[in-house]
């Protein structure tokens, strides 16, 4: 056996320690924005086609388990009792304790649920598994929008919420046209139980992602600014109207756009599923492309402010026009006005997070938007189990969309009036809300 001369030793050890010591800075480097955006995309993408499922199994289900309009209404807003009332803690726990890891606890939490709705033999076990599914979901946004906000660059907040936007809004279309079809071929119950399994996988890269956040608890320097300073701004209020107006048209579409169909209109629901995929397909391309160009309008000059409340009063506007005309034109004239609908809304869709971020920065967006999504999500409480109260009371869908064009007035009133201005706050408490220092394309 020979024996190496001690400086080849020394040497070789050497470059393993530097090439250790590279592995580990590689390990612990951040993840790239465009990565992080990615990933929390897919996250909410698969929030939409778990909450989704029960919607599009509505007329199956109904059936099967004798359920009526007004028990199926509870069960479309039975998410939205944990949904909402979870979402302003779950903000907390995002900026207490790192919305990487509560963000990886709720989606194994909903995907149990979804997974457990396969099992449900009756209205008391898919009350109980909606509630828990909501309780899981509740993180998504709060997580999504501090993830967001501590990664990417005003200037690209547009785009980022864009394809944000498009993910979850492209849940509903896959969701819808998959699940329906698996639905009729297989039954409900395999759908709701491949669907959970499924979404655990999500999990295995997020993982391996590494996320640089600042924490409530880690903060040095300037502290964040305080809860009740937070609920002091007219913003927050402005906001959470706003948004709460837009979920209710989108709430009220994606609840009981399939049964609608079907029902009313005399849809197949191989006819529903392909119809209602693309109403929401074009919702989500729509929300893409008004990212991208809402960004292109700011870098051209523009204020972000001019450039957000343009957005919000014509979406609210059009809207009014296009719930009338979903109910009273014919077939043809109703299909024209849901596309209308879905293709204008989802203009609106990124400023939902893109207004909170700018506003907030990445000291407050987590709770801001734990906040503002409860009070806009309020409108999954409402939007259902109304709709299906005024169905089974009256055996038609006239009331329920005249009530969602007149909601979109409130739109108009939170965006255009109540909010003062699209611009970032400097918080009395000592955080100021900068900007993000890293872009989506880059590292």
């Amino acid at each position: 056996m020979g024996i190496d001369h001690p400086g080849r030793v020394t040497g070789r050890l050497a470059k393993k320690v530097r090439a250790e010591s590279r592995d580990r800075t590689h390990a612990a480097a951040p993840s790239s924005a465009t990565w992080v955006v990615s990933l929390v995309t897919l996250s909410v993408f698969i929030n939409y086609i778990d909450r989704g499922n029960l919607a599009t199994a509505a007329p199956i289900m109904q059936d099967e388990l004798h359920l009526s309009a007004g028990e199926l209404g509870v069960l479309l807003s039975a998410f939205y009792y944990g949904y909402v009332v979870c979402m302003p803690a779950t903000g907390w726990l995002a900026e207490r304790f790192g919305a990487r890891a509560v963000l990886a606890a709720g989606v194994m939490l909903w995907s149990f649920a979804t997974f457990g709705t396969g099992f449900a033999g009756g209205f008391g076990a898919l009350l109980a598994l909606r509630i828990l599914l909501g309780i899981g979901e509740s993180v998504a946004f709060p997580c999504a929008a501090k993830l967001l906000a501590n990664a990417v660059d005003l200037g690209r907040l547009g785009l980022a919420n864009g394809v944000l936007s498009f993910g979850y809004l492209l849940g509903p279309a896959v969701g819808t046209l998959v699940g329906g079809y698996l639905m009729a071929r297989f039954g409900w119950r395999p759908v709701f139980i491949g669907f959970g399994a499924m979404a655990l996988l999500w999990l295995l890269p997020w993982r391996r992602t590494v996320i640089v956040e600042a924490r409530t608890a880690d903060v040095g320097g300037e502290p964040p600014p305080a809860f009740a300073e937070i609920l002091r701004q007219r913003a927050l209020w402005g906001a959470s109207l706003g948004h709460f107006a837009a979920n209710y048209g989108y709430y009220f579409i994606v609840s009981w756009l399939p049964f609608y169909l079907v029902k009313a209109r005399g849809f197949s629901i191989d006819s529903m599923a392909a119809t209602a995929s693309w109403a929401y397909l074009v919702n989500a391309v729509a929300a893409l492309t008004m990212g991208w160009a809402a960004d292109r309008w700011i870098r051209a000059g523009h204020s972000p402010n001019l450039v957000y409340k343009t957005i919000m009063a014509v979406a609210h506007l059009s809207g009014i026009a296009c719930m009338i005309g979903m109910v009273a034109l014919s077939q043809t004239g109703s299909l024209i006005s849901l596309f209308a609908f879905e293709l204008i809304s989802g203009f609106s869709y990124p400023g939902l997070f893109a207004i909170p971020q700018i506003i907030a920065g990445p000291a407050a967006t987590g709770r801001w938007v734990g906040i503002q999504n409860a009070a806009g999500n309020a409108a999954g409480l409402i939007a259902p189990a109304i709709t299906g109260i005024l169905v089974e009371r009256t055996g038609r869908f006239d009331l329920a969309f005249a009530l969602g064009a007149a909601v979109n007035v409130l739109g108009l009133i939170g965006w255009v009036l109540i909010l003062p201005r699209v611009a970032p706050l400097k918080w009395r408490s000592g955080a100021s809300a900068p900007t993000a220092a890293v872009p989506v394309e880059g590292s």
